[in-house]
């Protein structure tokens, strides 16, 4: 391949990833091309991609990016992950993809931007997005709930005052409790 279309591939797989954060990098070396297309599928049912390029080009690409880091595990025959609804649920995504195809090598992941990257399945084991906001949720409606119990005074007093009035309906006297 000619130098002029190497810097062609390399400014175009640089736009590319400029914009992006996170990703995830796994080997789909054992798995044949049937396999490899199914399992292209099942990630873009996750709305993710799998970019399969030659290492040299990925690192020079990723060079200035916030996935630099990604570049130095890059060895022998590798794919870049990206997209989907958030990392960690794709990282959850391939952890289960790898019971369907077992000759699948997950490697290593960043997300959101951190300095270091972590193996794919201690990523998959963190909490993703939306779980962190049903947590936030439930923290912020909990003493809400705690209050309105305490505040549930209101039907007890009603109740006093519906007997007190049943009784004086049926000519009863109430008598003062000390």
């Amino acid at each position: 391949m000619s130098r002029m279309i190497k810097e062609l591939l390399e400014k175009e797989f640089r736009n590319k990833y400029a914009d992006l954060d996170s990703g995830l990098v796994v080997s789909v070396h054992g798995l044949n091309g049937t396999d490899v297309n199914n399992f292209r599928v099942e990630l873009k049912k996750s709305s993710a991609e799998v970019h399969v390029i030659h290492n040299r080009l990925a690192r020079r690409a990723l060079t200035g990016t916030t996935l630099e880091p990604l570049g130095a595990m890059l060895a022998g025959p590798c794919a870049l992950v990206t997209g989907g609804p958030s990392p960690i649920d794709i990282a959850k995504e391939l952890v289960r993809l790898t019971k369907d195809y077992p000759k699948l090598e997950l490697k290593y992941g960043l997300i959101d931007g951190e300095a270091e990257t972590a193996p794919i399945e201690e990523i998959s084991k963190r909490k993703s997005l939306s779980e962190l906001q049903g947590e936030i949720a439930l923290l912020a409606l909990s003493p809400g709930r705690r209050i309105a119990g305490c505040l549930n005074v209101g039907g007890v007093i009603a109740g006093c005052i519906k007997a007190v009035a049943e009784k004086l309906e049926k000519g009863e006297t109430i008598a003062k409790v000390a």
